[in-house]
C-alpha cells in the first residue's frame, strides 16, 4: 500500500505537470481561436454549473472514507450496502440537477445583462451540455472514490493522464478545424462517458467490488449524511471561494473582465494542485491512523512531514511567480489581453498564491478532520468569513473589477486560516507551534538567501521567451542547489534520493 501511496503522489505530479504545461499552452491557443469574449462566457458558465455540483452533498469524499473504513474492518456486506445506497442517492441527485438546470436555463438571458443576444445563445448551449455532463459525472465519480478508498491510486490516475493527453490533442484538432467553445464542452462530455465506463470495469472486475442492497433504513442514511453533511457545507464553501467571483462579475461586467478573472483564478488553482497532489492521497492513511487511535503528536509529525514537502515545492513556485510572473503572463496571453490586463491577471494569481499557501501546507489537517468526522467547525467558519469576503469583493468589484473581487475574497481566506490554527491546536490537539517551528527549520534562512539571489537574476537584460527561460532556469538551479544543501533535513534528502534511484539505476544499466 505504501507503494500505491508513493506512486499515487508521483502520478499526481505527472497529472499536475500535464495540466499546467498543456493548460499553459492551450489557454492562449484557445483564446486566439474562440476570442476573449467567448472564452469569458465558457469559463463563467463552467463556474455556474460548477456551483450546482455542490449537490454531490459530499458523497465522493464520504465514499473514500467509508470504503477505507469497511476495508480496514474487512466488512464486505456493509461496504456493498453502503455503495448501493450511495448510488440510489446519486440517482436522485442527478434528477435534481437536470430539473434545476432546466429551471435556470430560462433565466440565462435575464441574468447576464452585459451579453449580446449571440453571446446569450452560446451561453445557453454550453450550459445545457454542462448540465448533462454533471448529471452523469457525479455518480460516475463513485468509482474513483472506491479506488481511492482501496488505496488503489495507480489505475485511475493513469487513466486520467491518458485522458488528458488525448483530450488535449482532440481540442487542438477541433479548434484548428474551426471549432468554438461549444465544441470543447462536447469533447469533455464524450471523454467523461468513456472514462466512467473504464473505471467501472476496473472496480467490478479488478478490485472485485460488489454493490448490493442488503438493507435500506434510516440508520444508514443517518450515518452517511452525518458524515457527508459537513463535507457538503465545505464544498459549498469551496464554491464561494472559487466560483462566486464569476457569479458577481458575470452580473456586472463584460465578458473581457470575466476572462481576466478566470485566467487569474486558473493560475491560482494550478498553484494549489502542486500541494494537493501530496495531501489528496493521505485521507485513507489519516482514517487508518485515527481508527488506530494514533496520538496527536503522531498526527502532528505526519502533518509536519507532508507540510514541509509541500512548503518546499510551493515556495519554489511562489518565488518564481513573484519575480518573473508578470513577464510570463505578458508573453503568454499578453498578445490577446494587452499589458494592463496581463498585469491584472498576474496580480490576481499572485495574491491567490500568497493567501493559499498556509491552507495548502496544512492540507493533512483537513484529512485529519475528515477522518475524525470533525469538519463542522471549519465548514461553518469558512462559510461565514468567505461570504463576508465575497460581499466585500462585490463592493470592490464595482470600482476595481476583477482585482477588487479577488482582494475582497482573499480577506476572508486569511482570517479563517488564523482561526483554524487556533482550533487545530486547542481543540484537535495538534501541536501547531511545533508545526511552524519544524516547518521553518532550515527552510526559512535558505529561502531568504534564494530570494536575494532571485532578485539579482531579475536584472538579466532582455525580453521575450529566451530571456524568460534563461531567468527561470537560473532561478531553478539556484533554488534547488540552495534548498538541497541548506534547506532540507535528512528525511527529505532520502526521499529525493529514493525518487532519483530508479532513474540513476537505469542509466547505469544503459552505460
Amino acid at each position: 500500500m505504501l507503494s500505491q501511496l508513493k506512486k499515487g503522489a508521483a502520478l499526481n505530479y505527472i497529472i499536475i505537470f500535464l495540466t499546467n504545461a498543456v493548460g499553459l499552452f492551450l489557454t492562449p491557443f484557445i483564446l486566439s481561436h474562440i476570442g476573449k469574449e467567448e472564452y469569458g462566457i465558457y469559463t463563467t458558465i463552467g463556474a455556474l454549473v460548477g456551483t450546482i455540483s455542490i449537490l454531490d452533498l459530499g458523497l465522493n469524499n464520504t465514499t473514500i472514507r467509508f470504503v477505507a473504513k469497511y476495508k480496514a474492518e474487512d466488512d464486505k456486506e456493509k461496504e456493498e450496502n453502503f455503495l448501493a445506497i450511495t448510488l440510489i442517492i446519486y440517482g436522485l441527485i442527478s434528477s435534481i440537477i437536470i430539473i434545476s438546470g432546466l429551471a435556470f436555463y430560462g433565466q440565462i438571458d435575464s441574468y447576464f445583462t452585459k451579453m449580446t443576444s449571440e453571446e446569450i445563445s452560446v451561453a445557453k448551449t454550453i450550459f445545457a451540455l454542462l448540465i448533462f455532463n454533471l448529471a452523469i459525472s457525479l455518480p460516475g465519480n463513485t468509482f474513483n472514490g472506491i479506488c481511492y478508498g482501496y488505496e488503489s491510486f495507480v489505475f485511475p490516475k493513469t487513466i486520467q493522464i491518458i485522458r488528458y493527453i488525448l483530450r488535449s490533442l482532440v481540442v487542438v484538432g477541433v479548434l484548428l478545424l474551426g471549432g468554438k467553445a461549444i465544441s470543447l464542452v462536447i469533447i469533455d462530455t464524450i471523454f467523461n462517458i468513456i472514462i466512467i465506463a473504464i473505471n467501472a470495469y476496473y472496480v467490478f472486475f479488478k478490485l472485485n467490488v460488489r454493490i448490493k442492497l442488503h438493507e435500506f433504513s434510516a440508520k444508514y442514511l443517518k450515518e452517511i449524511f452525518g458524515y457527508s453533511i459537513w463535507i457538503f457545507v465545505f464544498s459549498f464553501v469551496g464554491i464561494i471561494q472559487w466560483k462566486v467571483g464569476h457569479w458577481i462579475l458575470g452580473r456586472i461586467s463584460v465578458p473581457e473582465v470575466l476572462t481576466i478573472y478566470g485566467i487569474g483564478i486558473m493560475l491560482g488553482t494550478y498553484y494549489g494542485a502542486f500541494s494537493s497532489a501530496i495531501s489528496s492521497v493521505f485521507l485513507p492513511r489519516a482514517t487508518k491512523m485515527t481508527v488506530g487511535n494514533a496520538s496527536t503528536e503522531e498526527l502532528t509529525s505526519m502533518m509536519i512531514k507532508i507540510g514541509r514537502i509541500s512548503f518546499i515545492i510551493l515556495m519554489y513556485i511562489l518565488g518564481a511567480f513573484s519575480l518573473f510572473g508578470y513577464q510570463f503572463v505578458l508573453l503568454w496571453v499578453g498578445g490577446e489581453l494587452g499589458p494592463t490586463a496581463s498585469r491584472e491577471v498576474w496580480l490576481i494569481g499572485l495574491l491567490i498564491m500568497i493567501a493559499y499557501t498556509l491552507p495548502l501546507i496544512q492540507g493533512f489537517g483537513n484529512s485529519i478532520l475528515e477522518a475524525k468526522n470533525k469538519l463542522a467547525f471549519k465548514a461553518i467558519i469558512y462559510l461565514v468569513f468567505l461570504i463576508t469576503g465575497a460581499v466585500l469583493g462585490a463592493y470592490l468589484a464595482r470600482s476595481y473589477g476583477a482585482l477588487g473581487m479577488i482582494i475582497g475574497s482573499l480577506s476572508g481566506w486569511i482570517i479563517v486560516q488564523n482561526v483554524m490554527n487556533f482550533y487545530y491546536n486547542n481543540v484537535i490537539g495538534l501541536n501547531i507551534p511545533r508545526f511552524f517551528k519544524e516547518l521553518f527549520n532550515k527552510t526559512l534562512p535558505a529561502l531568504l538567501f534564494v530570494s536575494a539571489l532571485g532578485y539579482i537574476i531579475t536584472f538579466i537584460p532582455g525580453e521575450g521567451w529566451i530571456n524568460f527561460v534563461t531567468k527561470a532556469t537560473c532561478y531553478s538551479l539556484v533554488y534547488f542547489v540552495v534548498i538541497y544543501n541548506l534547506g532540507i533535513i535528512g528525511f527529505e534528502k532520502q526521499l529525493f534520493k529514493d525518487a532519483l534511484n530508479p532513474f540513476l539505476n537505469k542509466m547505469k544499466l544503459k552505460w
